[in-house]
This record gives C-alpha cells, structure tokens and sequence, in this order.
C-alpha cells in the first residue's frame, strides 16, 4: 500500500513552508533517515528525513513551491513489492487542511460545529446542519461585538497588513475568514459603525497602513522575498512596536583582554582552539547576566519571568538573514568550549543545518558588528528577551590610564533593555558588571 509523505512541522509555529528543493526524484529509492528534500519554514531552510522505506511514486509538490500547509501530501511513497507507476496523486479533497490550534479548536456554545466532551458533534438543528460548510453571504461580515471567526495564519496576514479583521467577510465554512480573504482585503479596513452608548466610546479605527512604495521607472532586479527575510521584518516591527526600548551606553578598555586572549590562546594551540574577542565577550556577559539577574529576564503579559541559567543568543550573518543561534548555560562553560561551539553554530547557520532548539529561545543576545568597523550602534530587542547587547570596534583613544592621559585600545558597548521588565537602574548594574569583567578578565574565570 502506498504511503502519503506529508509536509511536516518543523517548528512549533510552522503552519506553512517553501518546499525549497527535491533531494528525490521519481524511482529513487529512499530508506529511514535518507535526507529527501529542503524546507524553508519562517525560521531557517532545514532536511527533511525519511521515515519509511520505498520508492518515490510520485512528487507531487514541485519544488519552489510556496505556501505548503503543515499535513499537506508532498509526495508518494511505494512500499516493497509495489508498482510504482500504478500510483497516482491525491485529489486536493484528499489532502487534509493542517489542525487548528487548541485555542481555536474549543468553539463557544454558539458554534454549530461544537462536540461534547466524548468528542461526538453536539446536535444542531436542521438550519444550522444545512448552513454547516457553506460559505457566509456575499456582503456578510461580523457584526459589532461578534467573536470574530479566523485561522490563526488569517490572523497573522491581518496584523502584517494592518487590516482589520471585524471589518471582513469570511469564505471559510460558517463564515470563517481565510488567507484569500485577508490577502485580499484593503489595509486598515475599518468596522462598521457603532452606536456609542452614554457609558462607553466606540474604539477609535486603526491608522491605515502605509502603501507599498510605487518601484521607480530605474532599471533594477526584484528579489522574492524568503519567508525568513519576512519573519525578520515581521519580528523586528513588532519589536519596535509594542517593545519601549532603553538605550545605555559604556566605554571600556580592552587591552587586559587581549593580553590575557594572547595567552590563553598560545596554551590552547595544540588543542586547535583559537579564541575570538566574541567568544570572550559572550562568556562576559553570560557572567554579568548571573550577577545582575533583574536583567536575565522576559516579560509576559501577566507574568515577568527571571532565568537562573545565562542561555546567550549570538548574532550571525547568514545569506538569507540574521539568524540566533544559542549558547546554552554560557554562564557556566569554558572559554574554550564557548568558542568551539560557537565556530560550529555559526557554521551550521551558515548552511541552514541549525535545529529548532538551537536558535529558539535564549535569555539574552548579542551582536558585534566591530569587525566591519562600526563603532556604536544600538540593537533592536529579539523578543521575548529582555535584553541585546550591541559590541563596537576595538580601537585605540585617548584614554584616562592610571589616572593620566593615555593611549588605549577602547570599544563602546550598549545595552538595549525592555523598559516593560528592566528599570534603568538595573539595566546600569549590568553594564557596569559587564565593563567590569571585561576590564579585568580573569574574573570571568573564576
């Protein structure tokens, strides 16, 4: 019998994905664990495995095709003994859409699709049993006050482009609002009217989004953009958006460092370790996050949560993007492994082979841009984290040394702290302890 090899979820929030490239093609035989094809989720471009073995029947997704819903048949897989040419593509009825989420897969008593608590459909009624998978009147939007009706990737679309949801008819079944329905909605749609009561105001209607800037007539190349580049703009407006910044700046003088980086550098040789600045910097902060823990934080709605374990997410430069790869428990490892596993994150980032958990999560972040010679910068927030800590060049200044005027090597680095769950005064310590640790290094040793 022919096994259906489906688009899987490759990240806890994947609801769709590119399939990037076919590592398969038809009549190729496949055992558990062959790699078959690459998967651009909105995280990173990963392998996909095999589990069954096989023959590939049919490839019934081509490659480079956008949008593939999580469950989605992507393939066809023959068993042993099986005529592959036999084999033939599912309908599109055939292929399931992927599961709500539990939020959403709880209907409210009015919801004709409601199942009881042996998970039988309640009774309807013959109205609703006939309007059941029919798509709401041409015209038929919410009404005011109405529990809107989305799928989460609607919902998702809609916030992107500043539509307002109320204000939408929906196509999916009992009216639910669909991808096409939000793709083809105007951006800041506002809801229909309300009759303002004496004891309450109507909510004022979201500001338009602005347009998408008209291309000039100047000859250039338009480059798709990758569902990673997406995620970023995406997290980093949000960031801006809904996360109030505080910005503190600190010089600090290097040269201890770098002596002490020459040293153990000419210890480590024989070993093929080779410390960086950054890896040094990592290990730092990890420090002062442990000794400052008001700022080794995320902020939730209801909830400020405080970490006893510096995880740090270091920045890294890929062609698709910026991408975070995670040191975990850096407060609590070896310069020397600090800095081998980084080279090892950043090379796998490189070429898109990180896992999930090796760049989701994270207590704090860093990125250093003083290799290209910037000299201060302030970094936006990676949400939820609490904090980012953007590294300057290392350069030489005129510098108080010894209480009189020297010549020292000095970079500037500043913190950009959650104002929601970090107050300025903390968010001080921490750039004092930090300075402190990199001014005289061996305490990051201890």
């Amino acid at each position: 019998m022919s096994i259906e090899i489906k688009m899987p979820a490759l990240s806890p929030t994947m609801e769709e994905g590119t399939l990037a490239k076919w590592l398969v093609k038809e009549g190729d035989s496949v055992k558990s664990g062959d790699i078959m094809a690459e998967i651009e989720t909105d995280k990173a471009t990963m392998e996909f495995e095999a589990v069954d073995e096989g023959v590939i029947a049919k490839i019934v997704i081509p490659e480079g095709t956008d949008g593939v819903k999580v469950g989605a048949v992507i393939a066809i897989l023959a068993e042993e003994g099986e005529d592959a040419s036999a084999v033939s593509a599912p309908s599109k009825s055939d292929t399931p859409e992927p599961a709500a989420k539990e939020s959403e897969a709880k209907p409210d008593a009015a919801d004709p699709n409601k199942t009881g608590s042996e998970g039988k459909p309640a009774e309807r009624t013959a109205e609703q049993a006939e309007d059941h998978g029919k798509p709401a009147a041409k015209g038929e939007a919410p009404k005011a006050g109405d529990r809107v009706k989305a799928s989460p990737l609607a919902r998702r679309i809609a916030a992107d482009k500043g539509v307002d949801l109320s204000g939408v008819t929906g196509s999916g079944p009992n009216g639910r609002i669909v991808k096409a329905d939000v793709e083809g909605a105007k951006p800041g749609a506002a809801a229909p009217a309300v009759a303002k009561s004496d004891s309450a105001l109507a909510a004022a209607a979201p500001a338009p989004a602005a347009k998408p800037a008209a291309v000039p007539d100047i000859p250039h190349e338009a480059t798709k953009l990758s569902n990673m580049r997406k995620t970023i703009a995406r997290r980093l407006t949000e960031s801006k958006q809904t996360v109030p910044h505080i910005y503190l700046t600190v010089d600090i003088q290097l040269d201890a460092l770098l002596k002490l980086r020459g040293e153990l550098n000419a210890s480590l040789e024989s070993r093929g370790v080779k410390l960086s600045v950054n890896d040094m910097l990592v290990k730092a902060l990890a420090a002062a996050l442990i000794a400052v823990p008001k700022c080794n934080v995320m902020f939730t709605p209801d909830q400020l949560i405080s970490f006893t374990r510096a995880d740090i997410s270091v920045a890294v430069s890929t062609p698709s993007g910026l991408i975070t790869p995670i040191v975990v428990g850096a407060d609590g490892k070896s310069l020397s492994a600090i800095s081998t596993e980084v080279k090892d994150l950043a090379a796998r980032a490189k070429d898109n082979k990180l896992k999930p958990e090796e760049f989701q999560g994270g207590t704090a972040s860093i990125s250093n841009m003083g290799m290209f010679g910037i000299k201060q910068f302030e970094a936006v927030i990676n949400p939820p984290q609490g904090m980012i800590m953007a590294i300057g060049a290392g350069e030489k200044r005129p510098y108080i040394v010894g209480g009189e005027l020297g010549v020292a090597t000095v970079m500037t680095a500043t913190g950009s702290f959650d104002h929601r769950a970090i107050d300025g005064a903390d968010g001080a310590q921490l750039m004092k302890a930090f300075k402190a640790l990199v001014e005289n290094p061996l305490g990051m040793l201890a």
